[in-house]
């Protein structure tokens, strides 16, 4: 008796024809057609989710190039003050700021020509307000207070009280190997 696979064979060319809908001419109509043009068409979607990664970068970079060089710098003089300075923004949020906030991207570019003229030592962080500091340890001191509120007299657990000496199991001693060489 043979076996007939006609309907899985069926569901998948009209999973085929499914994804080719839309196709121009026979693409969208003929199964070897569209097969083919499917599989052509997901490794172009594989290869181009990629390349949107590069072009996205390189669109960040002309417009952080365009933004330093109203600032009179340069966006490879911009990029290596920054790393100077120890000052980590990624190259989308630098685009960002250089079209939506000329003023904030000023400043930067001001801290990185400093990092470039004095060099990195002569960077020196902010440290935040005395205010900022003090609330995390206000924070941290509350659940101290709640658990020295709880009584302070804690029983220690009772330790097992060991079996006397003549209850206990001597060791079992383990017998030696059995040589297996036989002499013949």
């Amino acid at each position: 008796m043979r076996v007939k696979g006609s309907t899985p064979t069926r569901d998948r060319r009209k999973r085929v024809l499914k994804q080719a809908k839309g196709y121009f001419g026979s693409k969208h109509l003929l199964f070897r057609t569209a097969h083919e043009q499917v599989m052509h068409s997901l490794r172009y979607s594989w290869i181009d989710r990629r390349k949107l990664k590069r072009e996205m970068r390189k669109l960040w970079i002309a417009r952080i190039n365009a933004g330093a060089r109203i600032n009179d710098m340069s966006y490879s003089q911009l990029m290596h003050g920054l790393k100077i300075a120890n000052v980590t923004i990624n190259r989308k949020m630098l685009s960002e700021i250089a079209i939506h906030d000329p003023e904030g991207f000023k400043s930067i570019c001001e801290t990185a020509k400093k990092a470039i003229k004095e060099g990195p030592k002569a960077i020196v962080v902010e440290e935040a307000p005395a205010e900022e500091k003090k609330a995390p340890a206000k924070k941290a001191a509350a659940p101290k207070a709640e658990k020295e509120e709880k009584p302070a007299a804690k029983k220690a657990p009772a330790k097992k009280a060991e079996k006397p000496a003549a209850e206990k199991k001597p060791a079992a001693k383990k017998a030696p190997a059995k040589k297996a060489a036989k002499a013949e």
